[in-house]
């Protein structure tokens, strides 16, 4: 058994955003709470993505590029241009500010964006961390190639292959490539799954699912084969005992917590990003 979890499209920056955690069905897979397909979308010159500094608690976030180029700034000092199948890793913890925008050459020109952004909650034991930050080449990413099919372990553990970045509960994030006519593994039998299609299409048990689909499969024994030459992400975890709350770019087991992170971004109380400090993203309200 499986269950489609239909995006909603929001404007982020400049770029459109079909988000598909959380869902009304399905709050959290594991212990990602968030996640987001950010475009496909073309830029003229000049133009770009502007996501001012805004700040985070409580979470780790996962930025992977299928293509273009995105340039990370944050609250401790970091600068840096990611690149596609490269991921950055920032753990909110305490919290943390960044902004993500382009570098003078991508903007220079026409360009596309295209990638996924998900946020990993951060267990209660580690929710108040010190904040930190992974940018991880994507050569140091294990992977493997059999048969037609393509992985590479992104975070966490899955298929004997474990990533070099520090995660803080039990999870998998794993990319893959794989033609036509081929049965797709899932990476355990125990913990939440779920699979997005980037591209292509699979049949999972007597049901067809396409490009921009995310699954959550019920049955860890279904069969997943692929319909067309396809592109996936499969993503999960332990299930959570409880799911945090979770407030615009908050994520915390507690509503104090939240409710005073909200007064310290209100009162710039946040860290400030070194080169990028003249604007930000004020605190939304609500209707």
């Amino acid at each position: 058994m499986a269950q489609l979890l239909k995006a909603t499209t929001h404007d982020i920056g400049g770029i459109e955003v079909k988000r598909l955690l959380p869902h009304m069905k399905k709050r959290m897979v594991g212990p990602f709470i968030f996640f987001d397909r950010m475009g496909p979308s073309h830029f003229p010159q000049g133009r770009g993505i502007e996501v001012k500094p805004h700040p985070h608690i409580g979470l780790s976030t996962l930025t992977y590029l299928i293509e273009g180029k995105v340039l990370h700034r944050d609250s401790l000092g970091n600068q840096l241009e990611i690149a596609p199948g490269d991921v950055n890793w920032m753990t909110a913890g305490k919290g943390i500010v960044h902004s993500e925008r382009e570098s003078f050459e991508t903007r220079g020109k026409p360009h596309h964006i295209d990638g996924l952004q998900s946020w990993v909650a951060l267990p209660k034991a580690y929710a108040d961390i010190a904040p930190s930050f992974e940018h991880i080449n994507r050569d140091e990413l294990p992977q493997s190639i059999q048969g037609g099919i393509m992985k590479r372990v992104i975070a966490g553990h899955a298929y004997g292959l474990t990533s070099p970045i520090r995660t803080y509960s039990p999870l998998f994030y794993v990319d893959i490539i794989a033609t036509m006519q081929n049965t797709l593994d899932l990476p355990s039998d125990t913990q939440e799954t779920a699979i997005y299609i980037i591209f292509g299409a699979l049949r999972i048990d007597d049901v067809e699912y396409n490009a921009g689909d995310l699954v959550l499969i019920e049955d860890l024994h279904s069969r997943v084969i692929t319909l067309e030459d396809s592109r996936v992400i499969l993503l999960g975890g332990d299930k959570w005992d409880s799911v945090p709350y979770i407030h615009w770019n908050f994520v915390s087991f507690s509503k104090a917590r939240i409710d005073q992170a909200k007064l310290d971004w209100e009162n710039g109380h946040f860290p400030a990003i070194p080169d990028d400090n003249l604007e930000f993203v004020p605190l939304p309200t609500r209707k």
